[in-house]
C-alpha cells in the first residue's frame, strides 16, 4: 500500500472491516526504521520509562498528581501490539465499502440523530460552518453512532505504542497529553476506553486534538466524547473547521462525464476550476453550477465508467485532512452528500478491476519502470493511480487511473 502520514488509525475502518470480512490498512504514522530512527527514549524498564514520561510531563507543566494518576497501574497490552503489526490492507473498492458503509439503516438513524440534536446541530454549523449531515456522517462511520468506540484501556494502548520503539515519537506525545486529559477531570485513566491507537470517542478523536479542539456541548464543565453527543458534534465540527472546511462550500457533487475528457486530468491533483469541467462536458448531477470558481478535482473511483463525482477544496482540504484514504474519504464524503439530501450514486458499468496477484504484477511493472507506488501489496492506493495514469496516458489509453487487465497487458 501506498506510505502516508495518516492523522489516525481510524476505528470506522476496522468496524468496516468486521462488517464487510476484508482487512484494511491502518498507518498512524510513518515508520521509524532505519534513517527515522525514533528521535524520543523508548523501550527498557517500563517502570523507568514511564518515570520518564512523567518528568517529561510535568516539565511542560502537567500536575505531577496526575501523571502519577495516569500511569499508576499501567501495563503493556501485548494486544495493541498484535494490532499495530497486523495492519492489514484496504482491499474493498469504492462501491464495495460505500455500499456497505452508507446503508439505509445509518441514514435513517442519522437523520433521527440530526432531528433529535437540531439545536446542537445548529449552533455547529453557526459557530463553525460545517453542515450537520457532514458531522453526521463522521459519527456513522467512524463508531456507527457511539455504539462500536473500542475495547482496549486508552492509557495502556498510548504507554504500549509510547514505550515500542517502533513509532514513539508519533504516541509519546499522545501520551503527555493524556495526562493533561485525566488532570481536567476529563478522562479516567483507568477505565476510559477507545480504539489500539488511542482514539477516545464517538468520532475517535487522538488526545492532542481533544484538548486543542474539545468543545462542551451539554455545559457540564467537561469534555466527553464517549458519551455526551452535544460534545461530540461540537468538538467533531470545530476540528473539522480547523482543517479547512469552508463555510456554505460544497464538498462533493456526483457529475456525469462524456466519452472524451482529457482523462489525464482527472485526479486528486487536478488543478481546473468547475467551471472548466462543465465546459468540457462534465455534468452536475444535481444541476448545480453555482459553484464554477471553486477549482475541483474529477474523481472516478472506478474509471471512467464507474461514479464520478467533483471534488472541491472542502474535500482535499477537510475529508482528507481527516483521513488519507481515497476510499474512505470519498465514501465519507458521498455519505453527507446523502443526508444534505442527494439521491445514491449511479453506478455506472466499472470495466472489472485486478485481483490480487495481477495487482501485484502491475505495481511490479510500474516499479521496473521508475515509478514509486509504495510496497508492492496489490493495493490501489495514491501513489500506484498516478502510475497508472501516466502510464495509461503514454501508451495512448484513458488515463483515469483505474487498473485494468488491458492495461497490465499492455504493460
Amino acid at each position: 500500500m501506498d506510505r502516508h502520514t495518516i492523522r489516525r488509525s481510524t476505528l470506522a475502518l476496522i468496524f468496516a472491516s468486521a462488517m464487510a470480512g476484508t482487512a484494511i490498512a491502518q498507518s498512524a504514522a510513518p515508520s521509524t526504521d532505519g534513517a527515522n530512527a525514533p528521535k524520543v527514549a523508548c523501550g527498557g524498564d517500563l517502570a523507568a520509562f514511564l518515570a520518564g514520561v512523567k518528568n517529561e510531563a510535568t516539565a511542560a507543566g502537567a500536575d505531577a498528581a496526575a501523571a502519577d494518576k495516569t500511569l499508576a497501574g499501567a501495563q503493556i497490552d501485548s494486544k495493541v501490539l498484535a494490532m499495530d503489526r497486523s495492519q492489514g490492507v484496504f482491499r474493498q473498492t469504492f462501491l464495495e465499502f460505500s455500499q456497505r458503509t452508507v446503508s439505509q439503516g445509518r441514514l435513517d438513524i442519522g437523520r433521527q440523530k440530526m432531528k433529535q440534536y437540531a439545536d446542537v446541530f445548529a449552533k455547529a454549523e453557526q459557530d463553525y460552518g460545517v453542515p450537520p449531515g457532514v458531522i453526521t456522517a463522521f459519527w456513522a462511520m467512524e463508531t456507527d453512532f457511539g455504539a462500536v468506540q473500542g475495547n482496549f484501556n486508552t492509557r495502556n494502548a498510548l504507554v504500549t505504542l509510547s514505550h515500542d520503539c517502533r513509532r514513539p515519537d508519533f504516541f509519546r506525545p499522545r501520551l503527555i497529553a493524556l495526562i493533561e486529559l485525566v488532570q481536567r477531570g476529563d478522562v479516567d485513566p483507568a477505565t476510559t476506553t477507545g480504539a489500539w491507537a488511542g482514539e477516545i470517542g464517538q468520532t475517535q478523536m487522538l488526545p492532542p486534538d481533544i484538548i486543542a479542539y474539545g468543545t462542551d456541548g451539554d455545559g457540564d464543565g467537561h469534555v466527553n466524547l464517549k458519551t455526551s453527543a452535544p460534545d461530540v458534534i461540537l468538538t467533531t465540527a470545530r476540528f473539522l473547521q480547523h482543517l479547512g472546511f469552508q463555510r456554505g462550500q460544497p464538498w462533493l457533487q456526483e457529475v456525469s462525464v462524456p466519452d472524451n475528457l482529457p482523462w489525464e486530468k482527472s485526479g486528486i491533483g487536478g488543478t481546473l476550476a468547475a467551471g472548466d469541467w462543465f465546459k468540457l462536458g462534465v455534468k452536475p448531477r444535481d444541476g448545480n453550477t453555482n459553484f464554477s470558481s471553486l477549482s475541483a478535482a474529477l474523481i472516478l473511483p472506478q474509471g471512467r465508467k464507474g461514479p464520478a463525482f467533483l471534488a472541491y477544496p472542502n474535500y482535499t482540504n477537510a475529508y482528507l485532512g481527516w483521513n488519507q484514504s481515497f476510499v474512505y474519504t470519498t465514501s465519507a464524503a458521498y455519505f453527507a452528500t446523502r443526508f444534505a439530501g442527494a439521491p445514491p450514486y449511479n453506478k455506472g458499468t466499472p470495466e472489472p478491476g485486478l485481483n490480487d496477484v495481477d495487482m501485484k504484477a502491475l505495481q511490479t511493472k510500474l516499479v521496473a519502470r521508475g515509478y514509486d507506488v509504495g510496497k508492492i501489496d496489490g493495493i490501489l492506493g495514491s501513489g500506484t493511480r498516478v502510475a497508472i495514469q501516466k502510464e495509461q496516458f503514454r501508451l495512448g489509453l484513458p488515463a483515469d487511473g483505474w487498473a485494468t487487465t488491458a492495461l497490465l497487458n499492455a504493460l
